[in-house]
């Protein structure tokens, strides 16, 4: 059974019990108001007929109804008329009986001295023989007849029953009333049933048909409910799992082209190599390498190609290593200054050979511990090293490293005066086989996981790496190690 169908069901069921407390209600009213549990059935009976006796009082008039028309004079006879008025009292109402203007019989029973100047002229028409009056505060129902002595006097007999002003009003008054109250029960069950069936149903309904879309396998699109309460929450979980399910999917495809990306560049940096040794080695079994100086250069050259496809296929081992966290961490506390000190002087000479001045802006006699793994972290630093002096174009080539201190991290600084790398391409150097120089020319472009490995180690660290870059003056690459202690800078 659907919500829709449990909550309509509710509200019928919920609408029929308080249309039964109505109708209970307004039963113990009218009973309060007539005084006698049998005079509900004529108290409405009366007034849509409109008729204000009850049933035994309009019984003991129509029988004096009847001797006014056909024995008259009996109704001169007060003995008779004081067994007729004993039978009224016991349901509490009276009689009254008039010859002109003379009173010949009135009822103890209203006790009411202006009575008679208040009572209906005569109409022997008797067009109307049952209405209501008032005197002063007191409220009466009445039925009467008007008829002919024998003698031809004008004579008139009267049923009276004093009613209570309230019993009135409420005998005109509770039928609309209860009919109003039925009518707004009504209306605010509807309403209610709308206003929850917009502010549940809806948006679960809403949520069915995403989860469609999701199934289909549709993510472009969004849910846009903003309410506050357990659908609103419902809502916002099921639009950040539809994020993150879209994001994955994306990532998912992303993943999908680097992975086809890595293979192209995998093939194309193997082939590269693979292909100049076997040429060399066809040139060697030809014959071409005919004399001892030509086989030396040909052996040279192929073990030169296998010596960078054996670095290549180590650097892609150890990447995937890193990419994967199966490379164990080593951490130790190093003095970073005597570490990068040790560096330099290990690269200062390779590099002037190639005429690179390195510079190194050392704190002499400052000693800087740090929480690093040593081997690791060197390499880090020749490969930033290395892939700096591939981008020199200047005639004075220069790499500066420096460090700056705060109380938690220690920031070194790799700085070099290159051709420098273009806006676009910063996003992307730290991305495995990515090349800022477009042509994979391994000479210049090296095997694009330099500063892929670096950005791993880093990041095994704690650290952050980032670089700064201008076209044409050079590029600055940072990163990051923590403290092992926090001295004072």
């Amino acid at each position: 059974m659907s919500i829709r169908i449990k909550l309509l069901l509710s509200y019928t069921g919920m609408l029929v019990i308080s249309l039964l407390v109505f109708v209970l209600t307004a039963s113990l009213f009218t009973i309060a108001a007539t005084g006698d549990i049998h005079g509900i059935r004529d108290f409405y009976k009366v007034h849509y007929q409109i008729n204000p006796l009850t049933e035994e009082e309009e019984s003991i008039f129509l029988e004096l109804k009847y001797l006014a028309k056909n024995e008259p004079d009996e109704l001169q006879n007060k003995e008779l008329l004081s067994e007729y008025d004993f039978k009224l009292r016991t349901v509490r109402a009276g009689l009254y009986v008039r010859r002109d203007n003379d009173q010949i019989f009135e009822s103890n029973t209203m006790n009411q001295p202006e009575l008679e100047a208040n009572l209906p002229p005569y109409d022997l028409n008797n067009h109307q023989i049952r209405n209501t009056l008032n005197i002063g505060e007191r409220f009466y129902a009445y039925a009467k007849y008007d008829f002919r002595y024998s003698d031809g006097a004008r004579g008139s007999v009267y049923v009276i029953r004093e009613r209570s002003p309230f019993g009135e009003v409420t005998r005109k008054l509770l039928p609309i009333l209860v009919l109003s109250l039925v009518g707004i029960v009504v209306v605010a069950n509807v309403l209610l049933y709308r206003w929850i069936t917009r502010s549940v149903v809806k948006p679960l309904d809403l949520l069915r048909k995403s989860a469609e879309h999701i199934k289909e396998g549709n993510l472009q699109f969004s849910l846009d409910l903003h309410s506050k309460d357990e659908i609103g929450q419902l809502n916002e979980t099921f639009e950040n799992m539809r994020k993150r399910l879209h994001e994955s999917i994306q990532l998912r495809l992303q993943d999908e082209e680097n992975r086809k990306e890595l293979i192209s560049n995998i093939s194309h940096d193997l082939r590269t190599p693979i292909t100049n040794i076997k040429g060399y080695i066809e040139g060697i079994r030809d014959g071409v390498a005919d004399t001892p100086e030509k086989m030396d250069k040909y052996v040279n050259i192929i073990y030169t190609k296998t010596t960078d496809l054996d670095k290549l296929v180590n650097e892609l081992f150890l990447y995937s290593k890193l990419d994967l966290k199966q490379v164990p961490f080593m951490f130790e506390h190093v003095d970073i200054i005597g570490f990068i000190d040790d560096c330099i002087d290990e690269q200062r000479y390779v590099l002037e050979e190639k005429g690179i001045r390195l510079e190194w802006k050392e704190r002499t006699g400052q000693s800087v511990e740090v929480i690093a793994d040593l081997e690791k972290l060197k390499r880090t630093v020749l490969n930033i090293i290395e892939n700096a002096q591939k981008f020199m174009d200047k005639q004075d080539k220069t790499i500066c490293v420096s460090t700056q201190l705060s109380p938690e991290w220690v920031t070194v600084e790799i700085r070099d005066n290159g051709m420098g790398i273009e806006p676009e391409a910063i996003p992307y150097i730290f991305e495995r086989f990515y090349r800022a120089e477009p042509s994979r020319n391994s000479s210049t472009g090296g095997s694009g996981l330099g500063l892929a490995i670096a950005s791993q180690i880093i990041e095994g660290h704690g650290g952050t790496i980032w670089v700064e870059s201008e076209p044409g003056i050079g590029t600055s690459l940072y990163f990051t190690l923590k403290r092992a202690t926090k001295e004072a800078v």
